[in-house]
């Protein structure tokens, strides 16, 4: 790859532009915001033209561009994952707000946020969402999956952006409403990450007078979704995509994780005592089959085969909190269970696969946590769902009123989808990133590493290991290897608690982009939440289906680990 030669306006940000090009020693170098930043940043307010923007879309209107002064690392006390807590230190920037407008009056606009450094070292990426998003992506937070003591993109020189998705979220309205507008649905499935992409290109060009050499995307979760949509919809528009524990195959999913919700009804539902009861006892089972006993179940695919929840069941004419009934554990075997499609859905799928083992009893706050953040919730599931059921029921039951039978009253435990199978058959198609021919974007030179979280509650991670294998399938195991990798992290969580999980993704995905170098010895770090963000415990970050094995040392250390079959 040809090094582009430096290119600095004015002068004012040469020292900066020295240290970042220090930092980069391989490609793009870095280019300033003009010999006056705050000028430069106020003169990008013209609207950008839709023909700009590379699918039918109305203009995108600017309505600030403003030089924020550097901030400083700030940690909170509480938040819906470790990460969420942390607002990393922000160095000096153009902060861009703006607005696309919709092609039908009674869609929303899709807003969007990009921050243009002050020195720019030619690349850029794209933030996915969360949820149902409805909030406006800043761009300004870590990476998923990122070192807490790790500078963000921004503060590297990256250009960064984010957008809502084409909704905002309403007060006193479930967030799946938004999807009763067509235009809406269509924008959060795929079309407001291409918009808002292009409309940062025009940006990028307009602030430094070039076109960012090296764009990327990152996402976690629904973001996880739209990485893998970007892939598969868009494979000329991003050289590299990280997707973290993708909500992938989603129409299975909101139907699968309403069926475990409905499971847990009436005599199914577990009290908290009895989810501590089971995650006590997969520990006692599968804790130490990876040669260590350290509260993490390191080979759950194995875990899945040996525990059986009937070892649990109560005795005849007992019941309490050290057993479960016989509804409890077939609610466990539910969840644990392929959910059968009876209706066709995207790029032939028929399923969606079982959860996994291990991590059920994670504490949970928000987003963060094991069955009780969720499953089960705190108290049995209700309808209308209510905020101390679980996550999934809430999500699955609204996503089948609003999604699919587009009925805000209907009570999902009445829903056949049968009934609706045609509506299916179009959200599937919109939502559902499930294509394994990336065949585009592996020609172009793209690069895309997927991470999954094992002990992962709200999606399952065995759906994004067999999109996984169907792009081997297609593709071939040699070629697919040229330019994909899939990642399993052993006892953590959705949002990256309960057991090792940090690692430099972004770092990873560049150096193979860039230079070349496919990803090898990753590592991933449990860390505190104050700095100095000390490194609690390490494991190696195996590729799939390798997983740690404890080879002898110290337990904290990733050293003592080797990645095995």
């Amino acid at each position: 790859m040809a090094i582009p030669k430096t290119l600095i306006r004015g002068g004012a940000m040469a020292a900066s532009a020295v240290l970042l090009a220090a930092c980069t020693t391989t490609g793009p170098q870095s280019l300033a915001l003009g010999a006056n930043p705050a000028a430069a940043c106020a003169a990008l307010v013209a609207p950008v033209a839709p023909a700009a923007i590379g699918l039918p879309s109305g203009a995108a209107t600017i309505d600030s561009a403003t030089l924020v002064p550097a901030s400083a690392l700030a940690v909170a006390e509480r938040g819906p994952s470790p990460a969420s807590r942390i607002t990393p230190p922000t160095p000096a920037h153009c902060k861009v707000l703006g607005r696309i407008a919709p092609l039908d009056a009674n869609a929303p606009p899709i807003l969007f946020q990009v921050n243009l450094p002050l020195a720019w070292n030619g690349r850029s990426v794209q933030y996915g969402g969360g949820g149902f998003n409805g909030v406006l992506i800043t761009g300004l937070s870590l990476v998923p999956a990122g070192r807490f003591d790790q500078p963000t993109p921004l503060a590297q020189g990256y250009v960064t952006y984010g957008t809502d998705s084409g909704h905002q979220n309403v007060a006193g309205q479930p967030p799946q409403a938004f999807a009763l507008n067509d235009e809406a649905l269509v924008n959060f499935a795929h079309a407001s990450y291409k918009k808002v992409r292009d409309v940062a290109v025009a940006l990028m060009q307009r602030a430094y007078g070039q076109a960012p050499q090296k764009l990327y995307f990152v996402g976690s979760s629904e973001g996880g979704r739209e990485a893998l949509t970007m892939a598969q919809r868009y494979p000329q528009d991003f050289d590299g995509i990280f997707s973290r524990v993708p909500v992938i195959n989603w129409t299975g999913l909101q139907h699968a994780g309403t069926r475990n919700g409905i499971a847990t009804f009436g005599e199914g539902w577990l009290r908290p005592a009895q989810v501590q009861l089971v995650h006590n006892a997969v520990l006692a089972a599968c804790d130490a089959a990876d040669g260590a006993a350290d509260r993490i179940v390191s080979n759950p695919v194995a875990c899945l085969q040996h525990f059986d929840p009937a070892t649990l069941r109560c005795a005849a004419g007992t019941s309490g909190d050290n057993c479960l009934n016989d509804a409890q554990v077939q609610a466990v075997r539910t969840l644990r269970s392929p959910w059968r499609s009876p209706v066709p859905l995207a790029n032939g799928v028929t399923a969606y696969p079982g959860w996994g083992i291990g991590g059920e009893g994670t504490p949970a706050f928000a987003s963060m946590g094991g069955w009780n953040a969720w499953w089960t919730g705190t108290s049995a599931p209700t309808v209308p769902p209510q905020q101390s059921n679980g996550i999934a029921w809430f999500y699955g039951s609204g996503a089948l009123q609003y999604f699919y039978a587009r009925n805000p009253s209907l009570d999902v435990r009445n829903y056949r989808a049968e009934d609706f199978a045609a509506r299916i058959a179009t959200v599937s198609q919109l939502m559902d990133s499930t294509n394994p021919d990336l065949a585009a974007f592996a020609a172009r030179g793209g690069k895309l590493l997927v991470l999954e979280h094992m002990a992962d509650y709200a999606q399952s991670p065995f759906a994004g290991i067999l999109y996984y294998e169907s792009v081997v399938a297609r593709m071939g195991r040699d070629s697919t290897d040229r330019f994909m990798r899939l990642y399993t992290a052993p006892g953590v969580d959705h949002v990256g608690s309960g057991a090792p999980a940090n690692v430099d993704m972004l770092g990873a995905l560049a150096d193979w982009v860039e230079r070349g170098r496919a990803p090898a010895g990753l590592q991933l770090a449990e860390q505190g939440v104050q700095p100095p963000f000390r490194t609690v415990r390490a494991r190696p970050l195996c590729e799939w289906p390798l997983w740690p094995r404890f080879t002898g040392g110290d337990v904290s250390q990733a050293a003592s680990f080797q990645c095995s079959r």
